[in-house]
């Protein structure tokens, strides 16, 4: 079992701190990795404090203290990970990014994206672990409602226009995109991606790594792609008012066109892209859906156990929504916490979204150039489903917990 190996891996990165002649920086490097992937960590902060260097793992979203070692091993695992990452170990002074692979017992290979930066107690590194656990291989995996998932579907089969998916950093957006891509992918069509980084490679598909240094941005990449005869094009993200203007005249002109915005909800996409000098016209003209959403850590099927709410939790928790998600329910379900989750009472981590399909009111609102809170309301009275209400419903089948919904959705 997983939590087995976990448990003696952690024995043995303390064994080699206590080794006589001296922790075995290799051996350190490869047990913490190893230890990282099996507690199911999609990240690794190396975090250098006055006197400690403290590891510390992102699991199902939230970052956990895991080990606490001497500060003198600092530069001796900084060293060894800027070596298996290809990266200067002379330069401490500037920040660096780089990446490797390395293979996990009786799991095979993972890769590891890594950054560096200098701080004030010293270098720190970051580490992201990239693996086929964390693909999505169906548009059914998402876990969208029924309605949603249809809306998804008849985007994807246009031959042209523009499917954005929204959230702020780390709610699954690539993923999405990911999926839709690889839903997309046939021999009948040409697909290319530019990205920042390139997160995983897709058989099929050419994907291209955005360069700053060398003068390849997502705007230049954006341009050289259209020149190569695409179907359909992913762009990592728009961050800027060139790539918007290449993105929206490459929906224009016949190209089906995938990229994320950092908006806190799918209507405020559309302001968003105003705000880089987009024209209504053009906005309506392009955008087919907009999928706003948020990952949430789902309860441990180990470990739920079904909780009923007071009348006075129903009531303080009835009045601070705005729409009428809970009717009359007050029973749900939370993890007790066990060996398998780590106590936490979560297990991995689900979809909340809201997917806002472009018709001839809200057409008519973007026109306008009515805010976000206009657009959102006309959506929702024409049958969107928001991230809130996504998130409750998901809270009523025992999948999350109120407080995951709350906390994911007002942080």
């Amino acid at each position: 079992m997983a939590e087995t190996r976990v448990s003696f891996l952690k024995q043995e990165v303390e064994k080699e701190l206590k080794a006589e002649k001296g922790a075995s920086i290799i051996k350190l490097v490869d047990l913490l990795l190893e230890y990282a992937f099996l507690s199911r960590a999609s990240d690794i902060h190396i975090d250098p404090e006055s006197g400690k260097l403290v590891m510390r793992l992102r699991i199902d979203g939230v970052l956990r203290d895991s080990f606490i070692f001497p500060k003198e091993l600092q530069p001796e695992i900084i060293a060894r990970i800027k070596v298996l990452s290809g990266l200067r170990t002379d330069e401490h002074q500037m920040a660096q990014d780089g990446r490797f692979r390395t293979t996990v017992t009786d799991v095979g290979y993972i890769d590891v994206r890594v950054s560096i930066a200098p701080t004030y107690d010293g270098e720190n590194a970051i580490l992201r672990l990239l693996s086929e656990r964390t693909k999505i291989i169906a548009i059914e995996d998402l876990d969208l409602n029924e309605k949603d998932l249809s809306r998804l579907k008849k985007a994807i089969k246009r031959p042209y226009g523009m499917i954005l998916a929204t959230g702020p950093t780390g709610s699954g957006k690539t993923t999405t995109l990911y999926t839709v891509i690889r839903a997309l992918n046939t021999k009948e069509v040409s697909i290319l991606t530019i990205e920042d980084p390139i997160e995983y490679a897709i058989a099929g598909i050419d994907q291209i790594q955005v360069n700053p240094r060398t003068g390849l941005t997502f705007a230049n990449g954006l341009r050289s792609i259209l020149r190569q005869d695409p179907n359909i094009i992913m762009v990592g993200e728009i961050r800027d008012e060139e790539t918007a203007g290449i993105a929206v005249n490459a929906a224009l002109t016949g190209h089906l066109l995938l990229s994320t915005l950092h908006t806190n909800d799918a209507a405020t996409a559309f302001p968003r892209l105003m705000d880089m000098k987009i024209e209504p016209f053009l906005i309506t003209s392009t955008i087919n859906i907009v999928i706003g959403q948020r990952l949430v850590r789902r309860i441990c099927p180990n470990c739920r156990v079904g909780i009923k709410i007071t009348h006075t939790e129903f009531e303080s928790l009835f009045s601070s929504l705005t729409l009428n998600i809970l009717k009359n329910n007050r029973e749900f379900y939370k993890g007790k916490g066990c060996e398998q989750c780590n106590n936490s009472g979560y297990y991995g981590r689900l979809g909340i979204y809201e997917v806002l399909e472009i018709d001839d009111n809200i057409r008519e609102a973007i026109m306008q150039r009515k805010n976000s809170s206009i657009i959102k309301n006309i959506a929702t009275k024409n049958g969107m489903t928001v991230m809130l209400e996504d998130g409750f419903r998901k809270a009523i089948e025992g999948k999350t917990t109120i407080e995951e919904i709350l906390r994911v959705i007002h942080e």
